[in-house]
C-alpha cells in the first residue's frame, strides 16, 4: 500500500482483498442513514399530526413558564419565516437536498457522515410532506412549526433535524473526514 494511501486510509486500487470488504461496510453505513432519516421523519411528521389535531385553533400551551410554548404555526417560507412568496422555490431546493443525499450515499463509508446525512435526509423529507401535501396545495403547502422558545423563531422537529445534522458536517469538515472515509491532514 502506498504511502499516500495509508494516510488518507483509502483502499490500494490493485488490492482485491479490500474491496470486498469495504462493500458490507458501506451497506452498515447506509442503513444507518436511512434509519436515522426514518427516525427523524417520523417523529417529525407524529408530531406534526399531533400538533394539527391538538393543538391548532387552540391556545398555546406552556411547557416552561414563558421560556418555551408549544403553539400551532403554519410557514410557507423558510426559516424565521423569511420568504413566504418563495414556497415553490424552497420545495424545489429540499427536493435537492433529497437527491444529493441520495447520491452521496453510494460513497458513505464513514458513520458519522451516515449520521449527519441522515438527521438532513429526515429533516427536508419533513419539511417536504408539509410543502406538497398541506394546504394551500402541492408544492405550495406551509410548514407546520410549534416549538417556540421565548424570542427565538417557531420551529419543529424536521428544523432540528436539518441543523443538528448540518453542526455535525460542519465538525467534520473541520476535523478533515469526508463521507467516502477519507481523512485529509491539511
Amino acid at each position: 500500500m502506498a504511502e499516500s494511501e495509508r494516510i488518507i486510509d483509502t483502499p490500494d486500487v490493485g488490492d482485491e482483498a479490500a474491496a470486498p470488504a469495504e462493500q458490507p461496510r458501506g451497506r452498515r453505513r447506509i442503513a444507518v442513514l436511512l434509519g436515522v432519516a426514518a427516525i427523524a421523519y417520523l417523529f417529525d411528521l407524529g408530531t406534526k399530526m399531533l400538533v394539527v389535531a391538538r393543538l391548532e385553533h387552540h391556545q398555546p400551551v406552556e411547557i416552561i413558564g414563558e421560556w418555551l410554548r408549544f403553539e400551532a404555526v403554519r410557514n410557507s417560507g423558510a426559516a424565521f419565516g423569511f420568504g413566504a412568496a418563495y414556497t415553490v422555490i424552497f420545495t424545489v431546493i429540499a427536493c435537492a437536498v433529497v437527491l444529493v443525499i441520495i447520491r452521496l450515499a453510494r460513497k458513505l463509508y464513514n458513520l458519522p457522515w451516515a449520521i449527519a446525512l441522515g438527521l438532513l435526509l429526515g429533516g427536508a423529507l419533513g419539511n417536504l410532506t408539509d410543502r406538497i401535501f398541506r394546504a394551500p396545495g402541492a408544492f405550495k403547502g406551509a410548514v407546520v412549526d410549534f416549538i417556540a422558545p421565548a424570542h427565538f423563531a417557531v420551529f419543529n422537529l424536521a428544523d432540528t433535524a436539518i441543523v443538528c445534522g448540518g453542526i455535525l458536517i460542519v465538525i467534520l469538515s473541520f476535523k478533515g473526514l469526508d463521507p467516502d472515509g477519507t481523512v485529509h491532514k491539511d
